[in-house]
């Protein structure tokens, strides 16, 4: 009877410790789902912000094309806005065919602006969207490396976990033993 009131307080204060454990357990438990949750959705914005490179990348092809058109089709108004002008200079003695071929220039040097506002514009349009390829190039290098400190930190807990587990087994082993 003197043995069981002895052993009466250790049960006591070894269940008290047990409920530590078992609430520092639940707590990692809980931090481990959360940064699981995390990476879980840092991949998903990694991908996402990839797909969304990968088309401005496909834009910005599709705009150097239509620059490289653009700029030729410029090169042939302009070759011909030098013939015209110089068929106008030779033909200086005729007043309607000159007129006529001020006409036609006066309409090819407009259809000359304008391809060069285009091509102005297709230009301003490839420059931004480089600037933004390369503001989210570094927003995915960003979430990468914020995605790597996640997996880190749930190697981390799941290590910490671990070692709790092996602590709480050692544990009930050693009450099971008393």
């Amino acid at each position: 009877m003197d043995r069981i009131k002895e052993i009466s307080p250790m049960c006591r204060v070894i269940d008290a410790d047990n409920g530590g454990v078992n609430q520092k357990m639940n707590q990692l438990r809980l931090e481990a789902d959360d940064n699981a949750a995390k990476v879980e959705e840092l991949q998903t914005k990694v991908k996402s912000l990839e797909q969304e490179n990968l088309s401005k990348e496909q834009e910005i092809t599709s705009l150097q094309h239509k620059n490289g058109l653009l700029e030729g089709e410029v090169e042939k108004l302009e070759t011909a806005v030098k013939d015209f002008k110089k068929a106008a200079d030779e033909s200086a003695g005729t007043g309607t065919q000159n007129e006529t071929l001020q006409r036609r220039l006066q309409l090819l040097e407009e259809e000359a602006e304008e391809a060069d506002k285009t091509l102005r514009e297709a230009n301003e349009k490839l420059r931004q969207t480089d600037v933004k390829a390369g503001h989210f190039e570094r927003k995915v290098q960003a979430l990468e490396s914020e995605r790597d400190q996640w997996e880190s930190k749930y190697e981390e807990m799941a290590k910490k976990y671990a070692t709790v587990q092996k602590e709480l087994e050692d544990f009930q082993a050693e009450i099971g033993n008393i």
